[in-house]
């Protein structure tokens, strides 16, 4: 079997390469891929903490300090006390950060439509399905089903 035809392989290298093209597009505007994932971050969960931040980002406490360090340098984001305990910080873009989303957002447009580009809209639809039905089974964890008691694509739409 090729690498071309081996799914996890396959799988990684197209995350690997997406990432890539993602880093390139935020450095072409100042930014890091981390830190426009901050952003999106805060933006659809205004108010979390550096820790959770940290957690959905998958870094260390610390480098999300250090991401939030910068864009609260950049003016995008604050950092407001918590009302209940004064040592925990909560993070919520300012309005500067409104420019820096939309151009996220047209990015991720234009890094979607690089990806699927040749892909019909049913070839379309038959990833979506696919990689979800993936991500349920990995969320899952290995022991949740008994050996030969995997669901199929069509089960799991």
């Amino acid at each position: 079997m090729s690498s071309e035809d081996d799914l996890l392989i396959l799988l990684m290298g197209v995350a690997r390469l997406a990432r890539t093209e993602a880093e390139r597009r935020a450095r072409e505007h100042g930014m890091t891929r981390a830190q426009w994932s901050c952003l999106k971050h805060i933006h659809h969960h205004p108010g979390l903490t550096q820790k959770e931040l940290a957690d959905l980002l998958e870094v260390e406490p610390i480098t999300a300090a250090r991401l939030v360090d910068r864009l609260e340098a950049l003016g995008l984001i604050a950092r407001r006390g918590d009302a209940h305990d004064r040592r925990v910080w909560r993070l919520h873009l300012r309005p500067a950060a409104v420019a820096q989303l939309a151009e996220i957002d047209r990015q991720r447009g234009q890094i979607t439509a690089l990806i699927t580009e040749g892909l019909t809209g049913a070839d379309r639809e038959a990833v979506l399905r696919g990689l979800r039905a993936m991500k349920t089974n990995l969320a899952r964890g290995p022991d949740a089903t008994a050996p030969g008691g995997q669901k199929t694509l069509e089960e799991n739409a």
